[in-house]
């Protein structure tokens, strides 16, 4: 299994907890609830976003008989998809009180979050395109069967 399908899984499990932490501070100090925009964000960019991702880098290649085409985009969207989540979470949380450089955390962190979507957007589809089912379906033909990849379990 690669590093980051490795790390996006555990990143989502990581995000997770900090969104059912903060649910938990929220309904113990209803106050607090002014940070829901941030643990929604930690929630479904976090925990459910990351999940798909690597659950998605892992399985598309093998679906589709056919290594992920950019291995290096796949890096870069993990550490920008941490980088904006933490940026966002972050300027959701310092907005409320006030502080000059949240709006910039935000668009900083909405930016990152939307580069890393975008490389891993490019990344599925250039993959399947790149499949020999890909070349198969396009012709019209049956679809050749596939041998798994090495480290397939």
């Amino acid at each position: 299994m690669d590093w980051f399908v490795r790390a996006f899984l555990k990143a989502s499990l990581v995000w997770l907890s900090l969104a059912v932490l903060l649910a938990l501070v929220m309904a113990f100090v209803p106050t607090l609830t002014v940070y829901r925009t941030a643990h929604l964000h930690m929630a479904l960019l976090g925990f459910v976003g990351q999940m798909i991702y690597g659950v998605a880098l892992h399985v598309v290649p093998r679906f589709f008989g056919q290594p992920l085409v950019h291995r290096r985009l796949a890096e870069v969207q993990f550490w920008a998809a941490q980088v904006g989540l933490a940026a966002l979470a972050l300027g959701f949380i310092t907005r409320v009180h006030g502080a000059p450089f949240a709006t910039g955390l935000i668009v900083a962190g909405g930016l990152a979050s939307a580069l890393g979507a975008g490389c891993f957007v490019v990344n599925v589809w250039r993959t399947i395109d790149a499949s020999p089912m890909s070349a198969v379906h396009q012709r019209g033909g049956r679809a050749l069967t596939t041998l798994p990849q090495p480290d397939a379990h």
